[in-house]
């Protein structure tokens, strides 16, 4: 059996371009049509800006960036095809679990096995794998095709090896009489073993940006030491250098967000539909709006404080303490949304154990979910005995299943719960038996279980790493600011000892040149360091906003709870600042 990839990629000028002509083949748009409408005006736009650049003679700072960006319109312009046919196997490739499990779970009802794949069609959430089931649908309605016909057809024009391999089976079966569902179940194990090792193996993509991470942030951080220290020998204007230096840091993480983003699984944790009921997350905009005023309120103390508004001495408190005050309060909203998350993935656990003895009690009983459920709702399903027992409410009253089952999915506010929650009650609404069902949504719900628990520890030793990183960077920092502010009182003592000795020197009339040695060689005088210490506190700031949205992302939890994070590492800088500075002075007064 044919899988993606997983050798490292062919990077050869042949490859790209035929690779390139593929995605231009495949393109829903006509090749002149593209050209004209898109390809012909980013190379306008390219042009017009090396035409005005010397039209205007504007200077190389400037005139470099405007026409490497108009290069840059092209280049996208014409990879752009590559890049959406990339994506659309991406998407494939993280959704193909829950399709087969979907498509499995319709292949056991009563429908029409052209019916199956318009149901999946419908589907936006599949995204990529819903527009091919609609192409499907289309050749076999619009064209009279056969479905084994209208499948080697699309596995001959789709991006995604994945998909090709599936449907050359898939129609290799359907022509040779096999029905679909035995074809589905036999797949199962092996599909999901292809889903676990793709995890695994983005897991494994992990830990390499981690590294590179790591590497390119001290990187980074030493060079704004540099930054820091450079001027006083060079001359150059230090504010400047160190803004410039701080921009740098933060493009650097934003890349690596955006990297991680894209390298880590798809595999969303919340359900999120407001049409579908009240949830966890109801509960959470009270805490937000708290954590924000309250931050708001101690933003605006802390500003009436450096102002010397408030009978408060701004310099009892360290400026990085006083920084890190106002966004203390987050730690409320960002806390609950945490606990809140702590228990969808404790429903997640419970949810295939009671899925199967639903099934599995249904198919022996031979009668409704809500009767079943009568019984299943007094055994203890952990933090989802409540949940159960709100569904046989609903159901016992009558309420719409697929609506009582989102209600349901709702409260748990698991989004794989809600997945295959669905599955159940469309397959038993259409005839399936209850305990396939039930077996086939367990076990594969179990195997996304098992690739969770990988992606926690990963998220967590990627956080140990993000804090160290977060330490060490902020203790080079002040280092740096440190060693200029020793400096500088250095250059200091030399001038006016200088000018001492001069002074004295004229009285006895000789000629002495002194007073200005020390500045020849250490240039103090364009030094601010309080500008330079609001600037090193915003890195800190920026660091933890953006280190603690990596770590939301590499987990794929909600935003909100990743305020703890941002918090923590906010004081963490603080600390680390005001130590550092501490200690340097404790050890220099030794």
């Amino acid at each position: 059996m044919s899988t993606e990839s997983q050798s490292a990629p062919d990077l050869s000028a042949r490859s790209i371009l035929q690779s390139l002509n593929t995605a231009y083949a495949n393109m829903e748009m006509s090749l002149e049509r593209y050209l004209l409408l898109v390809i012909g005006p980013a190379f306008g736009f390219f042009v017009g800006a090396a035409v005005v650049v010397v039209v205007l003679g504007l200077p190389l700072f400037v005139a470099l960036p405007v026409v490497l960006l108009g290069l840059l319109f092209v280049v996208v312009a014409i990879i752009y095809p590559k890049l959406a046919q990339d994506r659309k196997r991406k998407q494939v490739r993280q959704r193909f679990h829950l399709f087969l499990t979907h498509i499995t779970v319709l292949s056991m009802t009563n429908i029409n096995r052209v019916e199956i794949f318009r149901t999946l069609a419908e589907e936006d959430e599949y995204d990529a794998l819903a527009e091919e089931m609609g192409y499907l649908v289309a050749l076999v309605d619009t064209w009279n095709m056969s479905l084994d016909d209208a499948c080697r057809l699309r596995a001959k024009q789709t991006s995604s090896p994945l998909l090709t391999d599936f449907l050359e089976r898939l129609a290799y079966t359907v022509g040779g009489g096999q029905g679909i569902d035995e074809f589905l179940v036999e797949e199962q194990d092996t599909i999901i073993q292809q889903f676990v090792t793709r995890y695994e193996s983005d897991l494994a993509k992990l830990d390499v940006m981690k590294e590179l991470y790591m590497s390119m942030m001290l990187s980074v951080a030493f060079i704004l030491v540099f930054a820091i220290v450079l001027p006083i020998l060079v001359g150059i204007s230090p504010t400047l250098l160190i803004a410039g230096t701080i921009a740098m840091f933060a493009i650097v993480q934003v890349a690596f967000v955006y990297a991680i983003h894209v390298v880590s699984p798809y595999d969303p944790l919340w359900y999120i539909e407001e049409t579908a009921g009240p949830g966890p997350l109801s509960r959470i905009p009270r805490a937000l709006a708290i954590g924000i005023g309250c931050s708001l309120v101690l933003a605006v103390v802390v500003l009436l404080v450096l102002l010397g508004l408030l009978p408060i001495a701004a310099d009892r408190i360290p400026l990085p303490i006083m920084a890190a005050i106002p966004v203390t309060p987050l730690l409320l909203p960002g806390w609950r949304m945490r606990q809140e998350e702590s228990k969808v993935k404790v429903r997640d656990g419970e949810f295939p154990s009671f899925i199967r003895a639903l099934g599995a009690v249904e198919s022996v009983k031979q009668t409704s979910t809500g009767n079943v459920l009568e019984s299943l709702r007094r055994k203890d399903f952990g933090a989802l005995t409540a949940n159960v027992d709100a569904l046989y409410k609903r159901l016992n009253m009558r309420i719409d299943d697929i609506r009582s089952w989102r209600l349901f999915a709702a409260e748990t506010g698991s989004y794989l719960i809600q997945k295959f929650g669905d599955m159940y009650v469309v397959g038993r609404q259409m005839g399936g038996d209850p305990k396939v069902l039930g077996k086939v949504i367990s076990q594969n719900q179990n195997q996304v279980l098992k690739v969770r628990e990988q992606r926690q520890q990963a998220t967590t030793t990627l956080t140990g790493v993000l804090y160290g990183i977060t330490a060490a960077s902020v203790f080079a920092f002040f280092i740096g600011l440190e060693v200029v502010e020793i400096m500088m009182e250095i250059t200091t003592e030399m001038n006016l000892d200088g000018g001492s000795d001069a002074a004295a020197a004229g009285a006895e009339g000789a000629q002495v040149s002194g007073g200005g040695v020390a500045s020849d060689f250490l240039h103090t005088e364009q030094y601010n360091l309080g500008a330079i210490e609001y600037l090193l506190i915003m890195t800190i700031l920026i660091n933890a906003m953006l280190s603690s949205i990596m770590i939301r992302i590499t987990d794929r939890g909600h935003m909100i709870s990743s305020l703890v994070h941002f918090v923590l590492l906010t004081w963490l800088g603080a600390i680390i600042a005001v130590v550092t500075k501490y200690v340097v002075n404790a050890v220099i007064a030794v």
